[in-house]
This record gives C-alpha cells, structure tokens and sequence, in this order.
C-alpha cells in the first residue's frame, strides 16, 4: 500500500456519562479539552501524525467538549467536573463524531449534542454549523425532529456522496421521539441527507438488528444511494466473562427506502396512525404503515471474520480506501472508564490487559 492518508476526528474528550447516579448527567474529565482533527499519512504499515486541526469557532477561538445550553442542543445534559461542580454549558460545545472532508479540502463534522452539522475550512474554523433550531453561523436548519435525540446518543455517523454534492448523517440510537417510555422497544433509526448547496433534506428509516444494541457508529458511502454502517454492542471481544456477540458492517441501500419527511417539520416529525416512526417499532410496524426501510446486508463480521479476535468495545469510524479496501477505527475513550466512584480508571481491555488504544484494522471487502 502506497502513501495514503487519512484524517480521524477526537470526539469531546474525557467524559464519562453517570445518569445511573443523576439523570442525564456526565463528568468531564478536562474542560478545556479542545476537539481536534488529525491528518495521518499511512506509510509503512504506520501512521506519522503530520497534522493537528484543532475545531474553532466562527471568531477563531478554539471550540471545547461541554454541552450545549438550552435552545441549541441540550438534551437535559448537566456536567460536572472532577471536584463534582456544575460546569456551565457552552455554546461552542460540540462532541464530534462523524467527518468527511470535501473536495476543497474543508471537513463536515457531525456531533453527539445538536445534532449539529459543522462545516470547517482547512485550517479548523466554523463557516457553518446547522442544527434543528437554526441557532448556529448560517441558520440554516435540519429537521426540527431531530431535537429529540437520545443524550449522548446523536448524530453518530456522517458521509458525504461520491460528488460531493450530499451529506448522509447516521442516528446512534432510536430517538426519543415521543418519549423514552414510547420507544423501548424500537429498534427504528433514522438517517438524514442533506443537499449541501440547497439545504433539502430527506429521511430514511434504518432497523437495527436487535434492541439490545448501542447502535450505529458510523457511515461511509460506496455511492449515492449505497452505504457501509457499523452496529455493534458495548461488550469486548474476547472478555471471558461477558463477550462481545455483535460488531458488525452492512452494505445498505437508499434507493428503495421511503422518505420519511415530514412536509410540516413537526416536532415529533410525520405521523402514522397517530404514531411517530419510532414508535412503530420494528419492520412488522413499519410495514403496516407502509414505510419501506432501507436494504441492509452483512458484509463483515468483526468478530469473527478477522485474523485474530477484535479486542475493543467501541467500533466506530469507516473509511473506504481504494481497491475495497476497508478501515475500522476504535473509540478508546482516551484510555478511561467510569471508575464506579465519579471518577476515572484506566480502561483495560480484558483480552490484552492493556490499556485501549486506538487502533485502525485494514480488511478487504466484497461489495
């Protein structure tokens, strides 16, 4: 493999997410963490970091990982520091997660918070950030549905089509759309695409292989309408007492797939019989209220079509390399977990004994 290179976006930083102490709240563990993209050159069978973009805000000051406020993307996140104080939420908040980088050499981020949509030039600084309350450079908009995200549970995956011309973001998880209770057992995702020069959008429905999942890390395009997705669980593979049983990536297709949008732009989005999408559940409902999904296929087992066992929990960025050839990258979460006392240990993957790290795996693919 020659010189090839490939740009990986952190996400907010340290945090860890402790709504089993209070709701919907998460400790960070270094507030002035600013997000970053790095552009690595493959040379060797190594990665040479040649490259920090750190992400800035519109004025040129460098954006941080703290939630947003009210009215632009908080989804009742409240973050504390390590000393347990309230930390204020922030504006240029942002947990980024999806990146594509465009043609003329900008980057399209998308975030766990809004969701937002942030196009940054080359050198890291916001031309535009969309969100569905329209609160960002531009004010442009996506679908005000979308305000009903799961905390920390967003727009997980972004790609962009072959020309250029759309954007395709990926939901985590079943939103709460209309309430958590309403959508227990929903395994609907949403995906979204954006017409990057006349802001148009349409909605796909995504079936998530079962409820037990953490869902969707990340999308990648193979053409207009066809798309690799990863979906996995939160488990290690390899763990000798609870192991992973579901990292997977499947082939899908949009070209099939009704549009889901809603002509009003509801809050809860259009309805079925009363219903949001979320709350038909599964195909059975889908079906009945005439939605037809996008295909999904397996085209890759993590977990069992690799040479030796994937030993993360968290895997979470696709890139697609000439040839077929595909990238999977972790999320190492900087190498600490919740050490049960609202704080942080060092996270241990349970087959090496070692502390996580980031780590890309190169797999040939039939498409």
């Amino acid at each position: 493999m020659g010189n090839e290179y490939l740009h990986l976006v952190t996400d907010a930083g340290s945090k860890l997410i402790m709504c089993w102490q209070v709701a919907n709240s998460i400790i960070i563990g270094k507030p002035d963490f600013d997000p970053q993209i790095g552009k690595f050159r493959l040379k060797d069978g190594k990665l040479i970091l040649e490259q920090v973009i750190e992400l800035k805000n519109a004025a040129g000051e460098k954006l941080n990982g703290l939630p947003n406020p009210a009215g632009m993307g908080a989804s009742c996140e409240t973050a504390y520091d390590l000393n347990g104080q309230v930390i204020a939420p922030s504006a240029d908040g942002i947990d980024s997660e999806g990146l594509v980088r465009a043609s003329d050499g900008s980057f399209w981020v998308s975030d766990e918070y809004g969701p937002h949509l942030a196009h940054f030039d080359a050198n890291g600084k916001t031309i535009e950030r969309i969100n569905p309350f329209g609160t960002g450079t531009g004010n442009r908009k996506i679908p005000s549905v979308f305000a009903n995200r799961r905390a920390n549970r967003g727009m997980e995956g972004l790609a962009i089509t072959p020309d250029g011309k759309t954007l395709v973001g990926m939901m985590q998880s079943p939103m709460y759309n209309p309430s958590k209770a309403a959508v227990a057992n929903s395994v609907v995702l949403r995906i979204l695409t954006f017409d990057i020069a006349t802001g148009a959008t349409k909605q796909y429905a995504y079936l998530m292989d079962n409820v037990s999942l953490t869902g969707v890390s990340d999308i990648v395009a193979v053409s207009s309408t066809v798309f690799l997705t990863i979906e996995r669980d939160g488990l290690y593979g390899g763990n000798t007492s609870n192991p992973a049983t579901f990292k997977k990536v499947f082939k899908i297709d949009l070209s099939t797939a009704t549009d889901i949008s809603d002509p009003l732009n509801g809050a809860t989005g259009k309805l079925y019989g009363g219903k949001t999408v979320e709350e038909l559940n599964d195909m059975a409902g889908l079906t009945a209220a005439g939605i037809v999904p996008v295909t999904k296929t397996v085209v890759l087992d993590l977990l069992k079509d690799l040479p030796s066992v994937y030993p993360h929990d968290k895997a979470e960025g696709l890139a697609l390399l000439p040839g077929n050839i595909l990238v999977i990258s972790n999320d190492d979460d900087f190498g600490v977990v919740d050490n049960g006392a609202s704080g942080f240990a060092q996270k241990i993957l349970p087959l090496t004994k070692l502390v996580d790290r980031n780590r890309l795996y190169f797999v040939k693919i039939k498409l």
